[in-house]
């Protein structure tokens, strides 16, 4: 009887204990709920849509841009022919970009996470300085670089009055102009994510490599790079994903031309002018899938997995 009673006993505690996680559960579930919506409204319906899209056919007998639902995976086969030096070059453009960000915004963000940090306020000024831009239009500022880089421009006619350009060179228009393009619109975006890093470095580590009679140069390859690596990685991402969908910049009607034209421009082209969506929806998926793996053997190589 005696266990018996304790055996009845205990069995509403073991299921309010076995309730709590279960409740606990439903309602991270029920919280989560409008997050699920709205990725699954926003993101993986237009994507689906998307993926329809590229595999459709011309109908037949039909108007341009008349198109029917079918799985035409030569639309695929056909855009990789047409447009391969487009992509090449869009991804050419945005590695050189990215690396160019890097050497430029590495010693931005260390001279502010690091240098700057015994003055609070001329730090803080130098961040405003760096988010500055992102103030003032993207075109806006496109269009201010087409100006100066016109032929008109002073930068054209310093050149010239220093014979360093011919009389029919350009700036604008080459791929040297773009990838400048694309370099400074996104500076920013690598300069931050390292900032954030330098800034929360532990500057005792820096001295211990001082105090074991490390060069200068062995103590930032030891422990300085190593302990920014998040921010370095986290800003080539933010970097190198935009600028190879980029097309403003590789437009000519800014700072390219039609020989500089990127993946962007040519899905701009199908889609809005000859209304080829099935080709525009596949040069998409194809921008996509190469950027993942692209990312993913990076994000390995790195060594920084829990980043994604």
């Amino acid at each position: 009887m005696a266990f018996g009673a304790f055996s009845s006993g205990a069995a509403p505690g073991v299921a309010t204990v076995q309730e709590g996680p279960r409740r606990k559960s439903r309602v991270a579930l029920f919280l989560l709920l409008p997050g699920i919506a709205y990725l699954a409204l926003f993101f993986l319906v237009p994507l689906i849509s998307l993926l329809l899209t590229s595999f459709m056919a011309p109908r037949e007998f039909g108007d341009i841009g008349q198109f029917d639902y079918a799985f035409r995976w030569e639309n695929y086969v056909k855009v990789v022919e047409t447009y391969l030096p487009h992509i090449l070059r869009s991804f050419g453009y945005a590695a050189i970009a990215t690396v160019l960000a890097l050497i430029i915004g590495y010693p931005l963000a260390y001279f502010i996470g690091v240098n700057l940090r015994r003055f609070p306020l001329v730090q803080a000024l130098a961040l405003v300085l760096v988010i500055a831009p992102f103030f003032i239009s993207f075109l806006l500022r496109t269009l201010a670089w087409k100006q100066i880089f016109a032929d008109e421009g002073p930068v054209v006619g310093a050149l010239n009055a220093l014979s360093l350009m011919g009389p029919g060179d350009h700036i604008t228009g080459t791929p040297a102009a773009v990838v400048f393009g694309l370099t400074y619109m996104f500076i920013p975006f690598m300069t931050l994510p390292i900032y954030t890093s330098l800034e929360r470095l532990d500057l005792r580590y820096v001295e211990a490599g001082g105090d074991l009679y490390a060069s200068p140069w062995t103590t930032f390859r030891t422990v300085t790079l190593p302990l920014s690596m998040p921010g370095v990685v986290s800003g080539t991402l933010l970097t190198f994903i935009p600028a190879s969908g980029d097309y403003i910049n590789a437009s000519r009607d800014f700072l390219g031309s039609t020989e500089t034209a990127m993946i962007g421009n040519v899905v701009e082209t199908n889609f809005l002018i000859l209304q080829n969506y099935p080709a525009a929806a596949a040069l998409s998926i194809i921008l996509m899938a190469t950027i993942l793996i692209l990312v993913g053997a990076y994000v390995r190589k790195s060594g920084t997995e829990d980043l994604v």
